[in-house]
């Protein structure tokens, strides 16, 4: 009976074709490329704020579309806190967050997380360490208070902490065996240095890592965990008036202090172009990572480098992923960022190269650096400018997303109704603001460049090239001869 009816729908829909195929073919002219219509605008709904006495700020966004809520708690205090003797604090603390408090064991949260339905989890970044919950309205008033709890009552638990210590070690020596994971903590530490907060791993060092305690974590938690200058973020089925009694009811007792300031340098600005080679014996890639000191988030040449490092590598078909994937075969993947944070991260242009080819790599990723100092054409431009403003809305698809792209509006002080305007402010970078960023930002004769692979092949080829003179380190970044 089952297979009868099946049968005749499958029949049924099958007839049904020949009529409406002959419609959609008369809709769309095949023989023309489909054509762009404007960019959308993006309209997002109001963010409303409030704030507690002891100065945690709260962002609330309304959508009664769906019964959940999402939020997150946004601690200013990351990476570039770590006190130099103990790179990697910072991660760590974020790490362990959901490992155990004053009256929750690890089984206990994660059997609750199980039970209400929700998702909970923290991080920890250069700027600011997140944690992020997500929940049906249903549950709201337990897993705000298992989010309060695990945020503001961390007890780092010995046994805990030593299962996560021995799993970081691990990873740690793990990723001495990866070219473009040392490739990535090398760089850094080249351009600002191993004194500077930026040049130290954010995921720490084995010394580092050796010598900590938990008492370690807990100092550096009780010491930049603090109210004032945080932000918690909800967005979902919530009201303000709901939200603000809620929250004060389980954060207005996380006690007000003054944070600690930290500095971090200027950086090392290349003499000239130089070349750092990591010898990876036997290695069939080659890791690269070009580039320099870049900029703050709080640049006013934000939105022209965004549209100049689009073209030049922050999209597939950006002229280095065509140059080094599509056009020469390369690589499966070459891309440019600048890692804006609240001071001047690292711009870097990066791929991971097959061995043979690591000296025609070079020559192309120097090609398009002095390329992209020329101007764009305006219908590259014009692809770059509508790529970035059409992919726009797909960030604020969900309340998760909406909670995470306002986390930068809290952290970086940004107006409430920033990303209403991101759009024009896209559309609006001409050519000329385009070539005088590349120029200004991206200097090939100034240039950190290291290059993570087989010395006894690639060495040879790279030094004929007449870039840079070379400089040998090993996995740590030490000199070698």
């Amino acid at each position: 009976m089952t297979r009868r009816i099946v049968n005749a729908l499958v029949a049924g829909v099958l007839a049904a074709l020949p009529t409406l195929s002959p419609v959609l073919h008369a809709q769309v002219d095949r023989t023309k490329a489909p054509v762009l219509g404007p960019p959308p605008a993006l309209h997002l709904p109001p963010v409303i704020v409030r704030e507690l006495a002891n100065g945690l700020k709260l962002l609330i966004v309304e959508r009664h579309n769906l019964p959940v809520a999402d939020f997150v708690l946004v601690v200013p205090t990351g990476a570039t806190a770590n006190p130099a003797d103990r790179a990697g604090v910072a991660d760590l603390v974020a790490n362990m967050l959901t490992e155990g408090t004053a009256t929750r064991n690890a089984l206990q949260i994660a059997d609750q997380m199980a039970y209400l339905g929700i998702s909970l989890s923290s991080a920890s970044g250069w700027d600011a360490t997140t944690v992020r919950l997500s929940t049906p309205t249903a549950q709201l008033d337990s897993a705000l208070a298992l989010l309060a709890d695990v945020s503001l009552h961390a007890s780092f638990p010995a046994s805990e902490f030593a299962r996560v210590k021995k799993e970081r070690l691990t990873t740690l020596l793990q990723l001495k065996d990866r070219g473009p994971a040392i490739a990535s903590l090398i760089y850094p530490s080249i351009l600002y240095g191993k004194d500077n907060p930026y040049g130290r791993p954010a995921i720490g060092t084995d010394a580092s890592v050796t010598a900590m305690t938990a008492a370690d974590l807990g100092t550096f938690y009780h010491t930049h965990y603090v109210p004032n200058g945080s932000t918690l973020i909800a967005v979902g089925d919530v009201t303000p008036a709901e939200m603000e009694r809620k929250v004060t009811a389980l954060f207005g007792a996380w006690a007000r202090q003054t944070v600690p300031v930290v500095a971090v340098g200027s950086g090392n600005v290349a003499s000239a172009t130089t070349i750092y080679l990591i010898d990876k014996p036997g290695a069939a890639q080659s890791s690269f990572r070009i580039g320099s000191i870049g900029v703050a988030r709080a640049t006013p040449d934000y939105f022209p480098i965004t549209v100049m490092n689009t073209a030049l590598g922050g999209s597939f078909t950006s002229r280095l992923n065509q140059d080094l994937r599509e056009d020469k075969g390369y690589t499966y993947g070459a891309s440019s960022r600048f890692d804006m944070r609240k001071n001047a991260g690292p711009f870097t242009a990066s791929a991971e190269v097959v061995s043979a080819k690591s000296d025609s790599a070079l020559i192309e990723f120097m090609k398009q650096l002095r390329g992209i100092r020329d101007t764009i054409p305006t219908n590259e431009l014009s692809k770059t400018r509508r790529y970035l403003q059409l992919e726009l809305p797909s960030a604020f698809e969900t309340t998760g997303n909406i909670a995470m792209r306002l986390s930068d509006v809290a952290l970086y002080g940004l107006p409430l109704d920033y990303y209403n305007h991101v759009v024009d402010q896209i559309g609006a970078v001409t050519q000329g603001e385009a070539q005088y960023v590349a120029e200004k930002y991206i200097d090939p004769s100034h240039l950190v460049v290291v290059v993570v692979g087989d010395r006894k092949s690639i060495e040879g080829p790279i030094k004929a090239l007449n870039i840079g003179p070379l400089v040998f380190l090993d996995v740590n970044g030490n000199p070698v001869q």
